[in-house]
């Protein structure tokens, strides 16, 4: 009852590192499977932790991937990619929730328009193209975790 417990909370806080930049949310997710696996029932089997820590691997992976790819794919740069995420760490202090989402967006504009000079109306899409990439990764994120966590509901007794 207490692994349980300890999982379900891991799993919880695996949702939440999707969305706050500082928690690694799917490993984090995996651990509670892991954490099952050594000690719960005994049904979970290797081969499903170890699929799991692939596509944990994986997911890690292309969320650094991903954003870079459509802001490079709008014409943005690395400062966008930077800009974006002071901007959400800076809307997350000030404006939680939402100031993530709208911090995301103004800190690659920001990015564009103060470190690589360009007008704002250059500075959109590029901008747009950075929190699209947040956005797509967060969601890949939140996929896994949350398909981890409905699994390891199942291993429960």
């Amino acid at each position: 009852m207490v692994i349980n417990i300890i999982a379900i909370l891991l799993a919880i806080a695996g949702l939440v590192g999707c969305i706050l930049p500082v928690l690694p949310g799917p490993p984090i997710s995996w651990g509670a499977l892991l954490l099952l696996y050594f000690f719960g029932n005994g049904e979970m089997s290797l081969k499903f932790l170890l699929v799991w820590l692939g596509i944990t691997v994986v997911v890690t992976i292309l969320d650094y991937i991903v954003p870079a790819q459509f802001t490079r794919l709008t014409g943005g740069s690395k400062a966008d990619g930077r800009g974006s995420l002071v901007g959400l760490f800076v809307g997350l202090i000030f404006f939680p929730p939402w100031g993530m989402i709208i911090g995301a967006f103004l800190g690659a504009l920001a990015a564009e328009v103060l470190i690589n000079n360009k007008a704002v109306a250059d500075s959109v899409k590029p901008a747009l193209g950075s929190f699209a990439g947040f956005l797509a990764g967060t969601f890949i994120k939140l996929v896994s975790s949350g398909l981890m966590m409905w699994q390891m509901f199942k291993f429960f007794n």
